[in-house]
């Protein structure tokens, strides 16, 4: 099998921090929200969490690879390959998977995505496991004033039918805030 390989970031440092502090202040987000979170690996739903600070959006989004590709696995055919190369792809397109309110002016900077089964990032040399494979995703996009974003537009659900639901949280200046993206929908409003 032929191995994907795709260019890691080299600025690790970085990248790490601003994942642990978009991870603690949701942290303390989901003990308010605890209704809002899926069961750890539901097909059909993924995961978004927003992180709006100063001059800069941070998304991080977890999903079954069943929603992205059809399977949760290494790929095993030639076919299998080209849908899970595809759907890698399009994430890594950050600008038409997240559409941030022009009002921000936000350019992305950043993707970074982790799945063992598909040998990405940082997950590449984990064990596929259990047959319940993920893919995770990091997009940053640097702006002029991130806190003048009124909204999000997700290209998800028209990337990848399979996907049904996205759970999100969002931290911003204006407020925590939860919802529940269900097809057709794709805003998320980052004010109250």
């Amino acid at each position: 099998m032929a191995r994907m390989t795709y260019p890691t970031p080299s600025k690790a440092g970085p990248c790490r921090s601003i994942r642990r502090a978009l991870l603690a202040a949701l942290s303390s987000f989901v003990v308010l929200a605890p209704a809002i979170a899926a069961s750890p690996h539901q097909h059909g739903a993924a995961r978004l969490d927003v992180a709006v600070e100063g001059e800069r959006i941070t998304l991080s989004f977890e999903s079954p690879l069943d929603n992205l590709v059809g399977f949760e696995r290494a790929p095993r055919t030639d076919a299998e390959r080209q849908r899970a190369e595809a759907a890698v792809a399009r994430l890594k397109a950050a600008d038409t998977m997240f559409t941030i309110d022009g009002a921000a002016q936000c350019t992305p900077v950043q993707t970074e995505l982790n799945s063992a089964a598909l040998a990405l990032g940082a997950a590449a040399d984990a064990d596929h496991g259990d047959g319940h494979a993920e893919i995770d995703g990091l997009y940053e996009f640097d702006c002029k004033d991130a806190s003048r974003a009124g909204f999000i537009d997700v290209g998800l659900f028209e990337a990848f039918p399979r996907m049904r639901r996205i759970d999100v949280q969002v931290v911003a200046p204006k407020g925590q805030m939860k919802a529940v993206l269900k097809r057709p929908a794709r805003r998320i409003s980052l004010v109250r």
